[in-house]
């Protein structure tokens, strides 16, 4: 099987790391991935934010928290989280944003870490703590939270797969 697709069959959400930060290159890696991701009219209008301060990780955390009501981890401990945000002026900056999403965690897949897919940074980035850091990160533009990319090494076996539901292809 061609090694694209069998990674494609054979990525999980990881909701459990370890604390090992991940190595730089890889980091390096999975990030340069993320920047070739298809975007309308080729506009590019995708940028990062990789966060592996403790302390503004926690921050994140509870920001996120806080939009579903709870005080437990959404982000599973995870020692890298990748802010994605994108240039809200563009028509398809939510669907830019989700492709970079994709590259992400199939580049992080690729090099052996785990990731997981965390919403809410639309909510996070649009309230007041989230646009004072898009400030402190010296972000500027109208700039709005798609996504939150938990990267780390994956503490446990990968899950199984879900069995896939029928009659999702139609063919005419």
């Amino acid at each position: 099987m061609n090694e694209v697709i069998r990674a494609l069959k054979e990525r999980r959400s990881i909701r459990s790391y370890r604390t090992e930060q991940v190595r730089e290159e890889d980091l390096q890696q999975i990030l340069e991935a993320a920047t070739y991701a298809p975007s309308g009219m080729g506009a590019q209008p995708v940028i990062l934010v990789a966060v592996q301060d403790p302390a503004t990780i926690a921050r994140l955390s509870q920001l996120n928290a806080a939009v579903m009501g709870t005080k437990t981890d959404p982000f599973y401990g995870a020692p890298t989280v990748v802010v994605v945000l994108a240039d809200q002026s563009r028509a398809t900056w939510l669907e830019d944003g989700s492709l970079a999403m994709g590259n992400l965690m199939l580049a992080a897949h690729a090099l052996g870490l785990g990731s997981c897919w965390v919403h809410r940074a639309r909510e996070v980035f649009a309230g007041a703590e989230g646009q004072a850091l898009l400030r402190q990160w010296g972000i500027q533009g109208k700039y709005a939270g798609v996504a939150h990319c938990l990267l780390g090494y994956p503490d446990g076996p990968l899950p199984e797969p879900k069995p896939r539901r029928e009659h999702r292809i139609y063919r005419r």
